[in-house]
């Protein structure tokens, strides 16, 4: 079974966002911000095969996170969405830029998530 983490200061979001990732056959770990799932990447040493990433969040946010993880060479690979309310497109262009694989703006539903999961090829 592949692994999936959520990354969200939201626990609704997480809860939400993990049960979708269940149903598509994922195993789901959670963190409520960047600088846990920093931490979680390395501890699950390299079973983790796609992160949903939330923008704002304290510690480190999003797009730091994004940032962290494309600059080490082990997960350079792993599959990025960015999950968040940032709405204007400069931000969009940002996170695709630092390495999102795609971008997803709240409110979502079940089907965008799994859209954007079939094209990012994660999913069938």
């Amino acid at each position: 079974m592949s692994k999936a983490m959520v990354v969200d200061d939201s626990r609704t979001i997480r809860l939400i966002l993990a049960k979708t990732l269940a149903e598509l056959g994922y195993e789901v770990c959670q963190a409520a911000n960047g600088k846990e799932a920093l931490a979680a990447i390395e501890r699950e040493n390299g079973s983790i095969s796609l992160v949903l990433v939330d923008w704002n969040m304290p510690e480190m946010n999003g797009l730091e996170f994004v940032q962290q993880v494309r600059s080490d060479s082990r997960f350079s690979q792993v599959p990025l969405m960015m999950v968040t309310t940032e709405t204007e497109m400069h931000q969009m262009v940002k996170a695709l830029e630092a390495g999102a694989n795609e971008y997803v703006m709240k409110p979502f539903t079940k089907e965008i998530i799994t859209d954007k999961l079939r094209l990012m090829g994660v999913i069938q």
